[in-house]
């Protein structure tokens, strides 16, 4: 065992220390890179000699169009991973990036410049010292940002040259937004997550909230103390006190957020006690109360290369004991129903029964001896006799035996206290097809087991079966089960599905999602619905009054990416990753037509407020105009608009549909007449456009919404409200920002909301803004907020 732990304890140095020669070739190459840039501004500088109505110049060159794209696309991949990247441990990569200058901002007026940068040294200052160095031939006033060194001019309108200030300070928004609604379930990869409490509540998880739903009154809770992912969860034998357990993450400062347990009331909603902070590695993966001792103890077990299995008093936040339990994953924990003392956990290649003396966990491994060893020991119950069972990937269900319960007459036998036995004291050979994922012993007696078969079966106090049945192929394989009321059972599948129904009867959907990465959001133009894609190939049109799936529509092989809504409401278009776009009706979910324009990833869809027109931004720089006839049912390609050097992130009609503006990769800002597929670069055109929307993150009514040291990706989506007095964004830390608008004072205030535990891909206003909607990327969440 010295051996193993100190092979252990190497392996674990030379991680470290390969982390840390990482960080060091990054900061170097990023020190190299800087040096470059600087010796080839110098050398532009002395060739071109100083120009008039100099401002600053950029601290990046511009490149080509292909060495552009190439570098936006590489940036644009940085940017979906970011958050899962912060979650790995590089949290000093980030803090290092975020002390980066990356941003400053300048205005000029009528011949004067103020200048803004995050880092108030004279390194990062503006060179210019006086307004003599301005060319008076510029009366108008415009604000310029610079965004890892590229300058972004903002202009103005001209009602606000005289009276704007830079330096006003800007005001929170009076509205603010509470959770009212989140849509989907984390069964992919989760466990014994699914829960009845007496209060008639189901209670579940996704991204960093708990969500507590009445299924007959429609109505949700939402527990939302986390910071990130919550990965496992537990009732106390009280049905009211709740544990979970989170993974570690990076906050949007830099700063490291440790794993942890919350210990809560699902009454009141508020944390109990938070144990651990500091003690777990990665994350937690599983959690269990005790049964025989009240739940006094709590068993933790966290996702650390030992796996350390510890046991919490939680009500006095002391650790017990711990151990290292297995280098192997491990799947379930549990304590023994009769035996606080006893703690049962298995995973991949192992089935470990620990018992708790004197603050020592001490292992007895199970015993399969003529039963074959199973590859991964998936789930355990007990049963009422204090038999422990488990489930398996061989699809056999093992049932080990109570043993004998020794009573010592003497203190130095208490060895021999004993309450399970490691050998296995009956087979239900071959009870699945495939892996069991999960079982659960009801009320009654009858055990219940499911996996990837998709099929429920029910087993008798003799281990005989007694009724099956087959979940449809929609919802996928049963990850984990639970009791519900009277004859009711409750599933969670591995497509997000939560399932009621009973066992020999049929079962409905009372909560879906998404399975795979989030990115479209659109919204209807007079109803309470919106529409979500996304990397599953699933479009799914939702009710926000009923909170119901209305319908849902399968790409078959392309994955959505954007939508957009006719302004009738009579079809929506949606764009996906290769390219390709289609037109459903949004009544039936028929499809009406199908293009494709070039071969790169659609990034946004926007209908012209006439509806005459279409908007296409791609990622191969191009943003493709179509006429539209017919409410939305025809459609004849009139050109595309050529002029950006990289990929388009964002696009805006204006009010009389004459207009488009559109952002890119690379921070610019450019105007067209779509009709003709036009630029323009008149300013004295484009500064007094009324936008119908605004969902483009640069411009001058919305600049202040960038946080200091923005690289220029951490803003995914930007979206004003109808009314046009809130703007909301979306970030890359899992946060959804409400600001007033316009939004145009440096470092414009907030109020800030979590929930979602990945970044934030998408934020829009409900047609009559009493509610907004967000969608998480990695987390696969769907979230209503209620503005209030």
């Amino acid at each position: 065992m010295e051996v193993t732990d100190r092979i252990a304890s190497l392996e674990q140095r030379v991680q470290m220390q390969e982390d840390e020669i990482q960080l060091l070739k990054s900061a170097l190459a990023d020190v190299v890179r800087r040096l470059n840039v600087s010796e080839e501004q110098q050398a532009m500088g002395a060739r071109r000699g100083p120009t008039k109505g100099n401002i600053q110049s950029s601290t990046k060159p511009r490149a080509s169009a292909v060495t552009t794209r190439s570098a936006t696309n590489t940036q644009r991949t940085s940017e979906i991973s970011r958050a899962s990247m912060a979650k790995k441990g590089n949290a000093a990569k980030v803090s290092a990036a975020r002390k980066t200058p990356n941003f400053s901002i300048q205005l000029r007026k009528s011949g004067s410049l103020l200048s803004y940068s995050p880092l108030d040294t004279p390194s990062y200052r503006s060179p210019i010292k006086s307004p003599s160095h301005f060319s008076r031939e510029d009366k108008e006033g415009y604000v310029k940002m610079y965004l890892k060194g590229r300058p972004v001019t903002m202009y103005m309108p001209k009602d606000q040259v005289d009276s704007y200030c830079l330096e006003a300070r800007a005001e929170l928004p009076s509205n603010k937004l509470k959770l009212d609604w989140v849509y989907g379930y984390r069964g992919r990869d989760c466990r014994s997550n699914l829960y009845l409490l007496p209060t008639g509540e189901t209670v579940y998880f996704i991204a960093s909230v708990v969500v507590l739903f009445n299924v007959d009154e429609r109505l949700q809770r939402h527990y939302t103390g986390h910071t990130d992912d919550i990965k496992c969860l537990a009732v106390h034998p009280d049905k009211i006190t709740i544990a979970t357990g989170q993974v570690a993450g990076t906050s949007s400062d830099g700063k490291q957020l440790a794993p942890h347990v919350r210990v809560w009331d699902s009454v009141s909603l508020n944390t109990l006690h938070v144990l651990g902070t500091g003690f777990f590695d990665r994350a937690l993966v599983c959690l269990a109360f005790s049964k025989s001792n009240g739940g006094n103890t709590l068993c933790v077990v966290d996702d650390s290369n030992d796996h350390v299995l510890s046991v919490w008093d939680w009500q006095r936040e002391d650790r017990l004991a711990e151990v290292k339990c297995s280098n192997e994953s491990v799947f379930a924990a549990d304590f023994h129903p009769t035996d606080s003392n006893i703690v049962v956990t298995c995973g991949k290649s192992h089935l470990y029964f620990w018992n708790l003396e004197k603050g020592m966990l001490v292992k007895k491994q199970g015993l399969f001896e003529k039963q074959e060893k199973p590859k991964f020991v998936l789930c355990v119950t007990f049963a009422e006799n204090g038999d422990a069972i488990t489930g398996d990937s061989s699809g056999n269900i093992l049932v080990w035996g109570k043993g004998t319960r020794l009573r010592p007459l003497r203190p130095f036998l208490s060895h021999l206290h004993c309450a399970g036995t490691n050998r296995i004291s009956h087979v239900i050979q071959g009870a699945h097809e495939g892996s069991i994922f999960a079982l659960c012993m009801l009320r009654n007696g009858t055990l219940v087991s499911g996996g990837k078969d998709r099929r429920l079966i029910s087993w008798d106090s003799s281990y005989q079966q007694t009724q099956t049945v087959e979940v449809p192929e929609l919802f996928g394989p049963i990850r984990t089960i639970a009791e519900g009321r009277g004859e009711t059972v409750l599933i969670g599948t591995t497509k997000n599905f939560v399932l009621q129904g009973s066992l020999d009867g049929e079962f409905i959907p009372i909560t879906q999602g998404h399975t795979d990465e989030l990115w479209g959001l659109a919204i209807h133009p007079w109803k309470p619905q919106f529409l979500t894609c996304g990397y599953d190939r699933q479009v799914c049109l939702w009710d926000s009054s009923s909170h119901q799936l209305i319908w849902s529509k399968n790409l078959e092989v392309s994955l959505g990416n954007t939508a957009g809504f006719h302004p009738s409401g009579a079809v929506v278009a949606v764009g996906t990753q290769t390219g390709r776009w289609l037109v459903l009706d949004t009544d039936s979910k028929d499809l009406v037509t199908v293009h494709t324009d070039g071969n790169e990833q659609l990034s946004v869809m926007r209908y012209g407020p006439d509806g005459n027109f279409l908007a296409i931004g791609s990622h191969d720089n191009y943003i493709y105009i179509y006429a539209v006839a017919e409410n939305g049912r025809k459609y004849s390609r009139v050109g595309k608009c050529s002029g950006h050097s990289s990929f388009i992130t964002h696009l805006d009609w204006s009010v009389d549909s004459q207009y488009l503006v559109s952002n890119s990769g690379d921070y610019e800002i450019l105007y067209w007449i779509p009709s003709v597929c036009k630029q323009v670069v008149s300013v004295e055109t484009t500064r007094d456009i009324e936008w119908a929307t605004h969902t483009c993150t640069l411009g001058f009514q919305v600049f202040g919404l960038w946080p200091d040291g923005s690289d220029g990706t951490d803003i995914n989506a930007v979206c004003r409200s109808n009314d046009k007095s809130l703007l909301v964004t979306g970030d890359d830390f899992g946060k959804v920002h409400l600001f007033s608008y316009p939004c145009s004072q440096f470092r414009a205030p907030s109020h800030v909301y979590g929930g979602h535990s990945s970044h934030v891909t998408n934020v829009t206003f409900l047609y009559e803004d009493s509610y907004l909607v967000s969608t998480g990327g990695k987390d696969m969440s769907v979230m209503q907020w209620r503005i209030v």
